[in-house]
C-alpha cells in the first residue's frame, strides 16, 4: 500500500504546471519593440509574428519564442539575459550567427517585451 500511495504521488507531481510565469519587463513597451524590430531589419534573418515581410530563414523562427527555455540554445530564457543577447549577441557567444545589434538598452528592453508577447 505504502509503494501505491508514492506512486501516486510521484505521478500527481509530473503533472503539475512546472512552467516559468510570464517574464515582463517593467517600463518596456512591446508596441516600440515591433516597431524597432521593423526598423532595424531583425524580420531580414527571422521569421517574426507580426511582421509580415520580409520572413528570413538565416535565424531560427520566434514564433513562440516567450515559451522556449532558451535563448541561442545556450542561455536561459529571461529578461536581463534576452537584453544582452538583443545588444551583443557575439560577446556572449563567439560563434553565433546572430550580429551584435545597434539597439539601445531601452530598444532592446522593448524588443525583448515584444518577443515574450509570443506564444505558441
Amino acid at each position: 500500500m505504502r509503494w501505491g500511495v508514492l506512486s501516486l504521488t510521484a505521478l500527481l507531481c509530473a503533472c503539475v504546471d512546472k512552467s516559468d510565469p510570464p517574464r515582463e519587463i517593467a517600463g518596456a513597451d512591446a508596441g516600440n519593440g515591433l516597431a524597432v524590430i521593423h526598423s532595424v531589419g531583425c524580420a531580414s534573418c527571422h521569421v517574426i509574428p507580426g511582421v509580415r515581410w520580409p520572413e528570413g530563414l538565416a535565424g531560427p523562427s520566434l514564433a513562440g519564442f516567450a515559451d522556449s527555455p532558451m535563448i541561442g540554445g545556450q542561455f536561459p530564457n529571461r529578461p536581463d539575459v534576452l537584453v544582452d543577447w538583443l545588444v551583443d549577441a557575439p560577446s556572449m557567444a563567439p560563434a553565433t550567427a546572430m550580429p551584435a545589434m545597434p539597439l539601445t538598452e531601452s530598444e532592446a528592453r522593448d524588443v525583448a517585451a515584444y518577443l515574450y508577447t509570443l506564444h505558441d
